[in-house]
């Protein structure tokens, strides 16, 4: 990654947690910018590089004449489907004890469908990864990820290295950054093998989404069946004004 992009999306997460927990979480509006780039030792670009992101993220609104004001009611959701979160992290901060509790990799061919979204051709090798993950230890979200076996650059890795996120799979052995990614919502009934997973009758209604990872390219690197049960976890959508 970037050094530049880095040390922005570092200090960025500094100042959400800042804005969260720390100095700001009692104000109603930030510093000016003068004083809030001293506060967190970083230059004015790279503070407004920092502020942009949380402003096109929901999480601060800038006026100019009024300033920065800080969106307590955005910052109390628990889970954003427009924002990209760690599973654990995810259920984490919905108010669960998160664990993994299987992960399964194997390699297989890809069938029409995961041909047309990742730009493969049919029956060629593909990395597949399930994951579970349990919130309380009741299943949670199960997700299945994709990956064409010619972005993987070396076969040698740790099993223990696939319960981290895919993400670091991606940069660590395909040299690939997810830049954006493409999501279909919908809900879905249980089959039996989905039932199997979740432990609960056929016919349960599961969120289900279908994403698809393009990297700065637009070149499709990742595609990712996730599957939520439901009474878990909360979604929220934030949607602006353009």
């Amino acid at each position: 990654m970037d050094q530049g992009l880095q040390l922005s999306e570092e200090v960025t997460r500094r100042l959400l947690e800042e804005i969260r927990f720390g100095r700001y979480q009692d104000m109603k509006k930030l510093p000016p910018e003068v004083e809030l780039a001293g506060q967190l030792g970083v230059s004015r670009t790279l503070l407004r590089d920092c502020l942009a992101i949380l402003e096109r993220e929901g999480f601060i609104s800038r006026k100019h004449g009024v300033g920065t004001v800080i969106n307590k009611h955005v910052l109390d959701v628990e889970t954003r489907m427009d924002l990209e979160k760690e599973f654990l992290d995810m259920v984490k901060d919905a108010g669960y004890q998160a664990e993994i509790a299987s992960v399964k990799a194997e390699k297989a061919d890809c069938d029409r469908e995961t041909a047309d979204k990742l730009r493969l051709e049919p029956g060629e090798p593909i990395f597949r990864v399930d994951r579970l993950i349990t919130a309380d230890g009741r299943p949670a979200i199960y997700c299945v990820d994709h990956i064409g076996l010619r972005h993987v650059k070396t076969g040698f890795y740790e099993m223990a290295e696939l319960k981290k996120p895919i993400f670091w799979f991606l940069e660590q052995y395909c040299k690939e950054t997810v830049y954006m990614d493409l999501t279909e919502v919908r809900a879905v009934a249980a089959d039996s093998r989905l039932a199997a997973v979740f432990n609960t009758a056929e016919g349960t209604p599961l969120l289900h989404m279908d994403e698809v990872g393009y990297n700065f390219w637009g070149e499709p690197i990742l595609m990712s069946k996730e599957y939520y049960m439901d009474g878990i976890l909360k979604h929220t959508v934030m949607r602006k004004k353009i």
